[in-house]
């Protein structure tokens, strides 16, 4: 059984404990644990933990398999989802389902199927299309007639001695690869020291604990079990028409045991409600490898809801503690090739370098500036974070959000920070919600065109010639802090823009059939605005210059609502908002001449005579 509460970072879960023979039934504690918030990680144990408890779980006591949680639980919340790890028997786990569903009715129920587990979820998802299931599937074994396993198992049948070189062989690709454990643990938090250090535990462990592996995984269980991969496998792919549950598809792309990347594509193609992600560095034991955390990828991917159907703003859930990390380590990387100079303006109107004058009462609604690519998202959502603990709820176009069946669209694990930080797709419903959750919400009303501007447009505004979200704010009493950033021209000229790419047919082909697939956010908007055929403009990277945010001073729209309810009175506010993000850009623009360290060859200069850690100077404020 592949679990380690160092890959699955839910406080608390439900896992089915690991059947180790037909005559032999594991004895645990039976647990029905929920989904928590997964504000808490559960503590991440060792092999030599969990070899330590096998010894436990593989005694028998005549009675009938049992779930169990293996992780450090945490507080959960009152209308959390049930999640199921299986791999287990489709009419124990069919069962625990209908129990469930009579218990919570409104709630969908979570089934983590690995390998033969994933064949396990599918088959029971196909017998009770009735239940709302949510089925996350990591290298199905659907695909065990296509796999080496097929060979091995007449090989067990004849000779009594292979027993050995299949354990060694099953180990070898349990380990996974080390480069990458090490990196996954480093983003953790634990230094390169407790890092060996605790691989090195795990190596020792191995040798040590190899007759408990023995009497967990004797050759006569192994028989079995290939037996029962082989035979649900065949049941399941005669049923799969019958699957309707979202569901979720992991793929590794070096499994050593089944050829999970095909299997992966071929279900996502096959399954009405199938998504895929891509794990291109993993092996078999997906959950093994320190660089896969399965909340994030649930959460990434907009599979977690607590309800029959997904509310992306209240679904929302907060960074976990490792996902923190992985923000702090991106943030690192963009400190060292940007080094992001924050500015915002007090009440009293005194300009102060970092994230002071933000308010953090909300309803707060920034708005700005969108620069090429939307390259100044990451630096922007990991400053507010990390100076001032504050998730801002991003704005973000469609395209974003969309999963095409041919899989060209975002369906790799890297895309999923949009959903894991809290964006949501642009809509006014979205933003009447955040507005009454009082949230920090991001907003470009240049959208895309801004993002994707043709060559000679940096830092020139696309908005809307109607006044979109005053309104709105006013009636929530909503502060509107308008921003500047500047630095793009600091870090590639653009060579082809949407200009270019139009006259070269295969490039408009693409071009016309992304848009078509997407669709076309503002088709009722009259203006530039409303060109938003999607495509990528190509550029020419620079020796990395510096970017520089700048936050005017909040505007109060308390007290207004009725005044802002006059559509004039509204487009003056919006007309405002415009000119003072233009206002800070131009005053960026101007300051930045005088930044003695802009250049990434000054500041690393800097860094070497006063330390990395070193906070870099500007310009005079």
């Amino acid at each position: 059984m592949a679990t380690t509460a160092g890959a699955c970072f839910f406080a608390a879960g439900s896992f089915q404990a690991f059947r180790p023979s037909p005559r032999r039934v594991a004895a645990t504690t039976k647990t029905t644990a929920r989904f928590a918030e997964m504000n808490v990680e559960g503590t991440r144990k060792g092999l030599r933990e969990y070899f330590e408890e096998s010894k436990v779980m593989i005694k028998s006591d005549g009675g009938p398999p049992r779930w169990f949680s293996p992780l450090e639980t945490g507080a959960r919340s009152h209308d959390s989802p049930l999640l199921l790890f299986l791999p287990g028997l489709i009419k124990l786990v069919e069962k625990t389902v209908r129990s469930e569903v009579k218990r919570s009715p409104n709630r969908p129920i979570y089934l983590v199927g690995e390998s033969l587990g994933a064949c396990i979820a599918l088959a029971v998802a196909s017998c009770n299309p009735d239940v709302d299931l949510v089925l996350i599937l990591a290298n199905p074994a659907t695909s065990f007639s296509k796999s080496q396993l097929q060979t091995v198992l007449p090989l067990l049948e004849v000779i009594p001695d292979h027993f050995h070189l299949t354990l060694r062989y099953v180990l070898s690709s349990l380990t996974g690869d080390l480069l990458k454990r090490v990196s996954g643990i480093l983003v953790r938090g634990q230094t390169l020291q407790q890092t060996v250090g605790g691989l090195c535990q795990d190596s020792v462990a191995l040798p040590l604990y190899l007759s408990v592996l023995t009497d967990i995984l004797p050759q006569e269980t192994l028989i079995w079990k290939l037996q029962m991969l082989k035979t649900a496998s065949t049941f399941v792919n005669a049923r799969l028409h019958a699957v309707e549950a979202q569901t979720l598809i992991l793929s590794s792309g070096r499994d050593q045991l089944l050829p999970s990347l095909e299997e992966g594509e071929r279900l996502f193609h096959a399954l009405p409600n199938g998504e895929i992600r891509r794990a291109g560095d993993s092996g078999h034991f997906l959950f093994l490898e320190d660089g896969i955390d399965l909340a994030s990828a649930i959460k990434g991917s907009y599979f977690y809801r607590r309800g029959k159907y997904l509310d992306c703003v209240s679904d929302y859930v907060p960074l976990t503690p490792s996902e923190f990390n992985k923000l702090n380590l991106i943030l690192s990387y963009i400190e060292q090739m940007f080094s992001p100079l924050t500015l915002s303006t007090l009440e009293d109107g005194m300009i102060v370098r970092g994230l002071g004058g933000i308010p953090m009462e909300g309803p707060v609604l920034i708005v700005g500036y969108h620069m090429l690519l939307g390259i100044e998202l990451i630096p922007l959502v990991c400053q507010f974070f990390i100076q001032r603990k504050i998730i801002l709820r991003g704005m973000a176009h469609p395209m974003l959000f969309v999963k095409l069946k041919d899989g060209r669209l975002l369906d790799s694990f890297p895309f999923d920070q949009i959903g894991i930080f809290g964006g949501v797709p642009v809509s006014a419903v979205n933003f009447y919600k955040l507005l009454s959750l009082k949230s920090h919400i991001l907003l470009y009303p240049g959208g895309i065109r801004e993002a994707l501007h043709r060559k000679g447009e940096e830092y020139k505004l696309f908005w809307p010639e109607q006044s979109e979200f005053i309104r709105m704010a006013a009636r929530f009493g909503a502060k509107i802090v308008p921003f500047g950033v500047v630095g793009e021209d600091d870090f590639g000229d653009v060579l082809l823009d949407y200009d270019d790419q139009i006259k070269i047919p295969f490039m408009k082909s693409i071009i016309e059939e992304f848009t078509n697939s997407v669709g076309n956010l503002r088709t009722e908007t009259r203006g530039e605005v409303a060109n938003q055929d999607l495509h990528f403009p190509m550029f020419l990277p620079k020796v990395p210059g510096r970017f520089y945010y700048y936050f005017g001073k909040p505007i109060e729209t308390e007290g207004r609502k009725q005044e802002l309810r006059d559509k004039g009175k509204a487009h003056e506010l919006y007309l405002q908002v415009q000119d003072e993000i233009e206002k800070n850009i131009a005053f960026l623009k101007e300051k930045r001449e005088k930044d003695p360290y802009r250049s990434v060859l000054s500041r690393l200069a800097y860094q070497a005579a006063h330390g990395v850690t070193s906070e870099i100077p500007t310009f005079e404020i």
